[in-house]
């Protein structure tokens, strides 16, 4: 059985080690390890930073995401972005990001605060694509640009 539940300090290396698995497998990316390890720390330390869920099976992690949060004034709410999903290898295609996704709508669904969800995907993961869509999410409405430092 795989229960999903927020991350806890105790589930910082794995996360570690996923979001450097997924820059790998997803762009080719080799992360400074130090600078992860700063940036997935912080998210435990300022909750405002964002927050991470995990799934875990038999005490074993399996999957992790981060939900960050971003405030529109259009619609006076904050929407949850999704972002850095991993699901390790031998666990895929088992709906276990299906589950992350339903716990993580629960969250949204439960709190007055919160609009919907949204993430973004790299343009070539069609696999992923494949996945976010069978969720009932769409890439329709907007595409991403970005200017990075």
């Amino acid at each position: 059985m795989t229960d999903i539940r927020k991350a806890e300090k105790k589930d910082i290396l794995q996360i570690i080690d996923f979001q450097n698995k997924m820059a790998i497998e997803t762009e080719g990316m080799h992360l400074n390890k130090k600078i992860l390890a700063k940036g997935v720390e912080a998210v435990f330390d300022d909750p405002n930073k964002g927050l991470y869920i995990v799934a875990e099976t038999e005490s074993l992690v399996i999957a992790s995401l981060m939900l960050t949060p971003e405030w529109s004034d259009w619609r006076a709410g904050t929407f949850l972005w999704i972002q850095s999903v991993y699901v390790d290898p031998g666990f895929r295609q088992k709906g276990i990001f299906r589950k992350m996704y339903e716990y993580v709508q629960d969250i949204v669904l439960e709190s007055p605060e919160f609009l919907g969800l949204r993430l973004y995907v790299v343009m070539n993961n069609l696999l992923a694509q494949e996945v976010y869509t069978k969720t009932g999410m769409n890439g329709n409405h907007y595409k991403i640009y970005e200017w990075i430092k």
